[in-house]
Order: structure tokens, then C-alpha cells, then sequence
């Protein structure tokens, strides 16, 4: 089962943030083998972090809760919030299979939330060289659809954007992100 988490932060836990940064690390060091993308949002300035995104392949939701709920930045209160919702990989690939690697181009995580009819439930034709990780947002037992996610490679944040059809969703939300994990 796969499963996207976004942490969003407090606006004033940059500090905490680092603080915890080793213990996030080894934290996300024990689920690296179900990783499929992680890494930080970050703010306008392409530096200042706003949060984290994790896509993960993991047993149950259970398993899930316990990723997110656990992890110490959430328990430190490090966050505001965490969506944590049932995602589908339609890529079959990791970010580290992107053949645009991992710092090729501004990167965003896209996130569509549902209203209606579900949409976008394919890759889109044209885009998959600049697409990172892609896939629906789906209710905890996957019946439903609850919206549209995504990695990718853009020019900017108004072409990350038009990836999603526009008037299927009430909400999308556009963040820089780059790709996580420690320094090798």
C-alpha cells in the first residue's frame, strides 16, 4: 500500500527543525527501503523549508499512522499539520530512477485536492520526462478518490500547476521542493 505524508510547518520551528534534523534522518533511515520520493517543501526563497513530503510503499495504514505520527519533528511539534492519505504509484519508479536526477531544474510537489468526479487518473501524455512521482490521492480503503499528487520538473510554479486539470479540484496547492535525504 502506498501512502504520501506532508508534514506542513509551524512558522516559527525552523530552529526545532534543525535542531532535529539527525533524529529525522535516522528516523527516515529505518523505512528506506519503502521510500518512493522524500524530501522538503521549501519556501520562496528555494532554501527556508516549510515542510516534508513522503511517499512511502508500507504494509497497512496502521504502519502509516505510526510513520507519521511518530516521526520526532511531529512529536517535538516541529508541524502545524499532516496529510496523510492513500496514493497510487502510476510511474512504477522512485525519484532516484528519475533520469533528470536530482537537481536538474526547479522541482514541485503538486497537490490537487478532489471535488467531485475524480480526474487526471493517468500520466499525462507528454510529460513523463519531467514528472517525479505521480499518482491519485484515495480514500483509506482506496475507493475513493480524493485528489491528485505529484513530483515534478517545471520552468516555474504556474507550469507545475496547469499539470492538473484546473476546474476538478478545490484546491491545488504549489510548493518548491527538492529532493531529501542526507548528504552522501
Amino acid at each position: 500500500m502506498e501512502f504520501l505524508c506532508h508534514h506542513r510547518d509551524r512558522s516559527d520551528s525552523l530552529a526545532l527543525r534543525m535542531e532535529l534534523l539527525e533524529e529525522h534522518w535516522s528516523s527516515m533511515d529505518r523505512f528506506a527501503q519503502e521510500m518512493i520520493a522524500r524530501g522538503p517543501t521549501l519556501a520562496g526563497d528555494g532554501e527556508t523549508p516549510t515542510g516534508s513530503v513522503r511517499i512511502l510503499d508500507l504494509p497497512d495504514a496502521a504502519t502509516a499512522r505510526a510513520f507519521a505520527f511518530d516521526e520526532p519533528g511531529y512529536q517535538a511539534g516541529v508541524y502545524r499539520d499532516v496529510l496523510l492519505r492513500r496514493w497510487r504509484d502510476l510511474l512504477g519508479r522512485t525519484m532516484w530512477d528519475f533520469p533528470g536526477g536530482p537537481t536538474d531544474g526547479d522541482r514541485f510537489l503538486v497537490l490537487g485536492l478532489g471535488a467531485g468526479e475524480a480526474a487526471d487518473l493517468t500520466v499525462p501524455a507528454g510529460r513523463g520526462d519531467d514528472l517525479i512521482a505521480y499518482g491519485p490521492l484515495l480514500s483509506d480503503d482506496a475507493t475513493a478518490w480524493l485528489g491528485t499528487a505529484a513530483l515534478l520538473r517545471a520552468p516555474g510554479p504556474a507550469a507545475a500547476r496547469a499539470l492538473l486539470t484546473e476546474d476538478r479540484y478545490a484546491d491545488i496547492e504549489v510548493h518548491p521542493w527538492q529532493f531529501g535525504g542526507r548528504s552522501q
